[in-house]
């Protein structure tokens, strides 16, 4: 087990602090320092910049743009990004259905969409859950019946986040609805957002945003040659995606910027005659919470290190786990902190109210999806004590 980086992996890491630190826009990095989320424009910007010099896409094969690092680079890759509070290139592009179709598509699909996916000119969201098929994803009732060149789309997909934004969509479609097992049956199908018969509906989030969608399909016709693979083997391709899914998602960095700007806040907000951040039992709790992630970096290091041609380790499950878990409590300080100030609600400047502790609750509230993605807290748990404590 090797924790400690080499000097050729400190200065590659030094390298990537330096162009985070300059090449991307300034107000970009301190918006998302702030948690204020960047609009689409300069989501796009900033991964554009990113893709031009080749730090977009750095799990892609090296002929589609990515980078023959090791993983110990690309973990430095990633969570320095996020100690910059620099955007992360688009997920549903880098490492969901770019690695899909870089794997299982046709040389054709590759050419048409791996660049501008790569460079985000294509902005993907994910059709795979239904109203009736979220944990149970096999159960999925969209279908997609082969007309001629065509497939006919009918039925519905929810929770598709930043659907709003998205130029195409990749889904999920039952095309054998008689296949003798539901997981069976299922393809991978690209469709272009803007087909006659597809429609977006917002829905409206407890944190009073509107992230995610509804996605409608009405007699859509989708060109037989935007299948990815083969017909009836979409269920397979899911397994790869869902797999690169939980990549960044325990997020270590991204929480350390959220401690550093708790502690700024808390030495700045008075309480008798001294500060929140010399209180013995506030300290206390940012005391255990630095502990605690401190323990889950190095857990995310050693998984690294021990990584074998990049499989995935069921150790996987504790990051994910426990880094969502202390996600939720930098979240839940921050709104401490704030106290009654956390209570209204995007209000603006017209009351003394500061702008960060008014969205202070809207964050909270919206972090507790966290522990549901990328596969839940509960199902987290199921997979450590079988493949790991052996129960």
């Amino acid at each position: 087990m090797k924790l400690a980086l080499t000097e050729d992996e400190v200065a590659f890491r030094d390298k990537l602090r330096e162009f985070y630190r300059t090449q991307i826009p300034a107000e970009f990095r301190e918006k998302l320092r702030q948690g204020v989320e960047l609009s689409r424009d300069e989501i796009v910007q900033s991964q554009r910049i990113l893709n031009a010099h080749g730090l977009a896409t750095p799990n892609w094969p090296v002929e589609w743009g990515g980078q023959d690092w090791t993983p110990t680079q690309r973990h430095i890759w990633h969570d320095e990004m996020q100690l910059a509070s620099v955007q992360e290139p688009l997920t549903f592009n880098v490492n969901m259905v770019g690695p899909v179709i870089a794997t299982f598509g046709s040389q054709e699909l590759k050419q048409r969409f791996l660049p501008p996916t790569a460079n985000l000119d294509i902005w993907w969201c994910q059709g795979f859950s239904e109203p009736e098929a979220g944990s149970d994803l096999a159960s999925l009732r969209t279908t997609a019946v082969r007309d001629g060149d065509s497939y006919v789309v009918n039925g519905q997909k929810t929770w598709t986040t930043l659907g709003q934004y998205a130029d195409w969509i990749f889904c999920l479609v039952r095309t054998d609805p008689n296949a003798p097992k539901k997981q069976a049956g299922i393809s991978f199908l690209l469709i272009d957002m803007k087909s006659p018969g597809t429609t977006v509906r917002p829905i409206e989030l407890i944190d009073g945003g509107f992230e995610v969608n509804e996605v409608f399909f009405e007699n859509v016709r989708v060109p037989a040659d935007q299948l990815v693979g083969a017909e009836n083997q979409g269920w397979s391709y899911a397994k790869f995606l869902l797999g690169n899914e939980r990549t960044g998602i325990t997020a270590v960095g991204r929480t350390k910027v959220m401690l550093a700007l708790a502690k700024e806040r808390a030495a700045r907000t008075k309480i008798g005659h001294d500060t929140l951040l010399a209180d013995p039992l506030f300290a206390a709790r940012f005391a255990e919470i630095e502990n605690a992630l401190l323990a889950l970096e190095l857990t995310q290091l050693r998984v690294v290190a021990g990584s074998v041609d990049d499989k995935p380790s069921p150790a996987s499950s504790v990051l994910k786990l426990r880094g969502t878990e202390l996600q939720q409590a930098a979240t839940q300080i921050l709104v401490d902190i704030a106290g009654p100030d956390s209570l209204p609600d995007a209000a603006g400047t017209q009351i003394a109210s500061p702008l960060w502790a008014q969205r202070s609750t809207a964050t909270y509230l919206n972090y507790r999806k966290t522990s549901i993605y990328g596969g839940s807290s509960e199902v987290q748990r199921s997979i450590i004590s079988s493949t790991i404590l052996g129960l």
